[in-house]
């Protein structure tokens, strides 16, 4: 049970966002080939823009998630705990959106270093704030929840100072623009992102379904116990 209600809770709305994010790289990547650099920002905007619309129903998901989980048999005390868990992670969906978003304006720029350490400090950081709500508040897995979204955000808050201030950026990032709205854009980034959220979807979840089988066997709960080490 807790290997399923880990299917539906963690991994389906961040593929989500993670698949549709990764048309953005094919857009930028078009633009900065072209020399086109002002648009890697245009471009950059509009998937945010639709990823943190995205997150919204996502959201409605994540705050259902103990009906959903009820609904389709499972243990009740599960998932009234991973209702609560879900809930407490709802802000770091946001923050999940516009982090992706921000790691491919930065790699179709071959500009990668800056990932290196503002990653290790936000580890850094999420290792010593869950072990503070977790162990000391007594927060529990509330802390744990609380810790993902805190260390989210701090990737997201980082990388978006560096590529405001860096001289590395000023000629991809000129600042917000209204043409990051346009309504035609929008649908020109929906047509790939879609398709693409779709495949990656597809591809997890053929993993995750051997998840559900192994329950299927002899030994569930030893099966699934191996399983659980490919997700590490």
């Amino acid at each position: 049970d807790i290997f399923k209600m880990d299917l539906v809770l963690h991994p389906n709305p961040l593929i989500l966002q993670r698949g549709m994010a990764n048309a953005l790289d094919t857009f930028c990547g078009q633009s900065y080939g072209a020399k086109q650099y002002h648009l890697l920002g245009i471009q950059t905007q509009r998937a945010m823009l639709v990823l943190v619309l995205s997150s919204i129903p996502l959201a409605l998901i994540w705050a259902n998630t103990t009906q959903i989980l009820a609904f389709a048999g499972q243990d009740p005390e599960i998932s009234a705990e991973a209702g609560v868990y879900a809930l407490y992670m709802i802000p770091s969906l946001f923050a999940f959106g516009l982090l992706q978003c921000l790691l491919m304006f930065l790699q179709a720029q071959n500009n990668v270093f800056p990932m290196l350490p503002i990653a290790g400090f936000s580890t850094l950081l999420h290792i010593l704030v869950c072990w503070f709500l977790v162990f000391k508040l007594r927060f529990g897995h509330k802390g744990a929840a609380i810790s993902n979204c805190i260390s989210y955000w701090m990737n997201v808050l980082l990388l978006g100072l560096y590529v405001k201030f860096s001289p590395s950026c000023k000629e991809t990032w000129t600042g917000f623009s209204n043409k990051s709205l346009d309504i035609g854009g929008i649908f020109k980034f929906l047509r790939l992102a879609l398709p693409s959220s779709v495949m990656t979807c597809l591809e997890i979840w053929s993993f995750e379904m051997m998840v559900l089988l192994a329950g299927l066997l002899p030994n569930p709960k030893l099966e699934a116990s191996v399983l659980s080490i490919r997700r590490c």
